[in-house]
């Protein structure tokens, strides 16, 4: 009997349909289960002589990716992250995204000045990312926010940054819909955030870094 675990793709907690008409079902169908399936299978392959690290969670793996064997620094960075950001990005919509409101739109407000001001900065993060990568807000010391951007499939983990919310701004993520007008799928990807998932991730990366 295997005495270790293998990665799976964990089903939508919602319809592929949900995000319509924002973020378009075909491309919800092909970015959950052929591209993020092939970054689970991808690293399940990776990992598939290595049974010690598939008893470690996915943080772990990519915490500690410097310190892998060097054959598998550059695979487990690359298909881990691949798999830590997606299930981020998905579970991370909604659609009844509403607003922010309670600690999370208090420090909004706090550091970027308005939920207006916000969204503004974090739509010129995701412009600014050049080819394929993520755009994130995240809160460091004392639950203070800040956004990041990260290239390709690099994660925050190794930044000792806590994750609030990401956008996935490869051209898998909207050129179905949104064509190579990444500033629309921005917009409309504005629509569906999942508020209450970020804010109780606030809550967890506060309650962690006091």
């Amino acid at each position: 009997m295997q005495d270790y675990y293998c990665f799976v793709n964990l089903p939508l907690p919602y319809s592929y349909t949900a995000m319509e008409p924002y973020i378009d079902v075909q491309t919800m169908y092909l970015h959950h289960d052929k591209h993020l399936q092939t970054y689970i299978d991808n690293l399940n392959k990776a990992l598939k002589d290595a049974p010690r690290l598939q008893r470690i969670s996915l943080e772990e793996l990519l915490f500690y990716a410097d310190e892998l064997p060097e054959e598998l620094r550059v695979p487990v960075k690359n298909n881990g992250g691949g798999v830590y950001n997606h299930r981020f990005y998905f579970s991370g919509l909604s659609n009844d995204a509403g607003e922010p409101s309670g600690a999370l739109l208090d420090a909004i407000v706090q550091d970027f000045g308005s939920f207006e001001s916000f969204k503004d900065q974090f739509k010129a993060a995701a412009l600014s990312v050049f080819g394929s990568g993520y755009a994130w807000l995240v809160a460091g010391r004392g639950g203070r926010l800040k956004i990041i951007t990260t290239m390709n499939q690099d994660t925050p983990i190794p930044l000792s940054v806590c994750p609030i919310l990401n956008i996935d701004v490869w051209e898998h993520a909207y050129y179905l819909k949104h064509k190579n007008v990444r500033a629309d799928y921005v917009d409309d990807w504005f629509h569906v955030v999942n508020w209450k998932k970020a804010a109780e991730n606030y809550a967890i990366c506060c309650g962690a870094k006091k």
